[in-house]
């Protein structure tokens, strides 16, 4: 079976302080009142790390930062780990590099077909899914609604917004035997507009 290990996020060029800009995304934290972690502790456990520059942005645990590539290297496994031992929640963390951000706003098909910025989404795969698994899907689409397999990214057109579609995080998960966490396009802007600022 081929492998679906994700490669090293791509970093930005060298900082000021001498590593390169990372995005840290977290699924399943500070929703609908459960897995409460607030973001200054979650901000503590990156610095603890080795991590510089350390910055969250809005409460559904983003997290940019300035690193090493060799400390960011495994870096995501090692914060959730920390996450679960320290807090006691099981969140999954996907890494991204400065990089990666800039190839995802580039990459995502819906902006040339002149859809609503509104309605677009984009979804974090952890690791690179299976090819033939990626050949095979066929998600159950509602009206208006487009999905777009990118690499390690699944670009979504959610005109009814994420609560109405059966395109969901479980929907891919199952599917690609990963785990994706998924941001609004607004999100994903403002999140690249920081990794640019050390």
């Amino acid at each position: 079976m081929p492998s679906r290990t994700a490669p090293a996020p791509a970093p930005s060029p060298r900082s000021a302080s001498g590593g390169a800009r990372f995005l840290a995304l977290l699924r399943g934290i500070n929703v609908g009142g459960k897995h409460l972690l607030p973001m200054k502790d979650l901000a503590a456990l990156f610095v603890e790390a080795g991590c510089m520059d350390v910055a969250t942005f809005i409460q559904s645990g983003n997290v940019v930062f300035t690193a090493p590539p060799a400390l960011a290297e495994g870096l995501g496994a090692r914060m959730a780990e920390a996450i679960l031992q320290r807090h006691g929640i099981q969140a999954p963390v996907i890494l991204r590099g400065a990089g990666d951000l800039r190839r995802v706003l580039r990459e995502n098909p819906f902006l040339a077909d002149g859809s609503d910025v509104e309605t677009l989404h984009v979804l974090f795969l952890a690791d690179a899914p299976d090819p033939a698994r990626a050949a095979a899907l066929d998600p159950p689409l509602g009206p208006g609604e487009g999905f777009a397999l990118r690499g390690r990214e699944v670009y979504l057109r959610l005109p009814d917004g994420v609560a109405r579609t059966k395109l969901t995080n479980a929907w891919f998960d199952g599917r690609l035997k990963t785990v994706t966490t998924g941001r609004n396009w607004r999100t994903v802007n403002k999140l690249a507009e920081l990794l640019r600022m050390p």
